[in-house]
């Protein structure tokens, strides 16, 4: 595997060394459990508060405004499935283009009696505010638009959104788990009442993730058992990969615009080089207003899928990981042509992605489509 270029970090990324150091620490040497009434149990419970505090300050919120749960689909689902089940009944709004854990879990909704509406999304993949006010019902409960859209990268107006949604005192959750850690995220200035963190994408291990709600917003747990997490996610606390979790946030807090002005850079180098290679390239969302580090074209007329599979050395995607080989519901919902949808191929670059590996990506797709014309 040493000799591939990994640009599929929107898929998931690997764990930084510190934050493996942090984990290994309190897997082996701080391991009691934090609700132990002895001194070993209310030294990590203190521990465990820090570390509540690491991630609540990557998003400027309260430490205990956050929830810790196994990843970003628990996140969604206690968010989508804590207030529906809080209201008991209502009408609920979701983006045409969410991740599969937000919109699952909503035809579920609507399967079970509530009602539940699809927000759609413009040409450039973007959720129109004046779209989601129109679909408002009287009896709407929650509104949830995701923050940035995994596929295409494209940043959303939550903040509009929220507003909106403050406005009639409806709920408002976005799915952070590809902006957090790659763009500045501040509840305060959201104005959100819910947001989704999945620490797999942002250099924590798989397994680990949190739910911001709002202080004051009421919603119902999924798991029952010994009243962990303020009674909202039962289980004993995962102390090691919640403690890799906020050293991971820590050092996105601490790089986040270094890193961010880097990755745009190197963004932007690639599709530059791609456009001259292939003039045709057809590029999704507005470059200011997607993520540092996503760059999704389509190379129309081609095939994105065969492209990928003939070029081993790199690891893109055609889209989302979590649906890679079923087509793309992103695509199909900003209603983009056959041809221009075939030819989509997504790259997502990281903390490990160096100049060299962008030079390298230029070369093999020049060579590549010298012989393939």
């Amino acid at each position: 595997m040493k000799n591939i270029i990994y640009l599929d970090y929107n898929a998931t990324t690997p764990v930084l060394p510190e934050v493996i150091e942090e984990f290994k620490l309190y897997s082996v040497e701080y391991f009691a459990n934090p609700s132990s009434a002895h001194i070993f149990g209310k030294f990590v419970r203190e521990k465990l508060e820090e570390f509540r505090k690491k991630v609540a300050d990557l998003i400027n919120a309260e430490p205990e405004e956050i929830i810790f749960t196994s990843g970003g689909t628990e996140s969604n689902h206690l968010a989508l499935y804590g207030v529906a089940f809080s209201k008991g009944k209502g009408h609920i709004l979701v983006s045409a283009f969410e991740h599969p854990s937000v919109l699952n879990p909503a035809v579920k909704l609507l399967e079970m009696g509530f009602q539940v509406d699809f927000i759609p999304v413009n040409s450039y993949g973007y959720v129109e505010p004046d779209e989601v006010k129109r679909r408002l019902k009287s009896n709407t409960i929650l509104v949830s638009v995701m923050m940035a859209n995994n596929e295409i990268g494209t940043i959303q107006p939550v903040k509009e959104i929220a507003e909106i949604c403050k406005e009639r005192e409806i709920y408002f959750h976005t799915d952070a788990c590809q902006a957090v850690g790659k763009i500045a995220v501040d509840v305060k200035e959201i104005g959100c009442s819910l947001l989704s963190i999945a620490g797999h994408k942002m250099y924590a291990p798989k397994g680990i993730g949190a739910l911001y709600i709002k202080n004051g917003v009421k919603i119902e747990p999924l798991f029952l058992g010994g009243g962990q997490e303020r009674g909202l996610r039962a289980g004993t606390e995962a102390v090691a990969l919640i403690s890799a979790l906020a050293k991971a946030s820590e050092i996105a807090l601490r790089d986040l615009n270094a890193e961010g002005e880097r990755l745009i850079f190197l963004r932007e180098k690639l599709f530059q080089g791609l456009k001259e290679i292939y003039p045709k390239l057809y590029r999704y969302g507005i470059p200011e207003k997607t993520l540092p580090n996503t760059l999704t074209v389509s190379f129309v007329g081609k095939n994105g899928a065969k492209i990928l599979s003939e070029l081993k050395e790199i690891c893109a995607s055609t889209g989302s990981a979590c649906h890679d080989r079923k087509g793309s519901h992103t695509l199909l919902a900003l209603k983009v042509p056959q041809e221009l949808a075939e030819g989509t191929v997504r790259f997502s670059l990281g903390r490990y992605t160096s100049l060299e590996d962008i030079e390298k990506t230029l070369q093999i797709f020049s060579k590549y489509f010298k012989n393939n014309v």
